[in-house]
């Protein structure tokens, strides 16, 4: 588990509904300057370490373990999008309304 996994499991915060734009802000003003200096190619390759450590998660952790890890691989992938000057809320609106291929929902391809 990374560390900033461990320390949120140490000291949970209470629950807070944050939406997509919410956690994109969140993250920039809390990380922004150290995502810039880190680069994108080392942003994508910590989004994979915690893709990762979630699967390790859905495998034999907890369901607390397994929220923890979503909640990182979240994250870093508002880390990443804010780096590539992508708005999560217009990216995923490619879903609004079911299967983007086939348009079904449930999908039909």
């Amino acid at each position: 588990m990374s560390t900033a996994t461990s320390a949120a499991a140490a000291n949970p915060l209470p629950f807070a509904a944050v939406d997509l734009g919410e956690l994109q802000r969140i993250m920039a003003s809390t990380y922004g300057r150290r995502d810039v200096e880190r680069g994108l190619p080392a942003t994508v390759a910590w989004l994979a370490e915690e893709v990762g450590e979630l699967a390790q998660a859905v495998r034999k952790g907890s369901r607390e373990q397994q929220a923890a890890e979503l909640a990182d691989v979240l994250a870093w992938l508002a880390s990443l999008a804010n780096q590539l000057g992508i708005d999560l809320d217009e990216a995923v609106a490619r879903y609004a309304h079911g299967c983007p291929k086939c348009g079904g929902n449930p999908c039909d391809c």
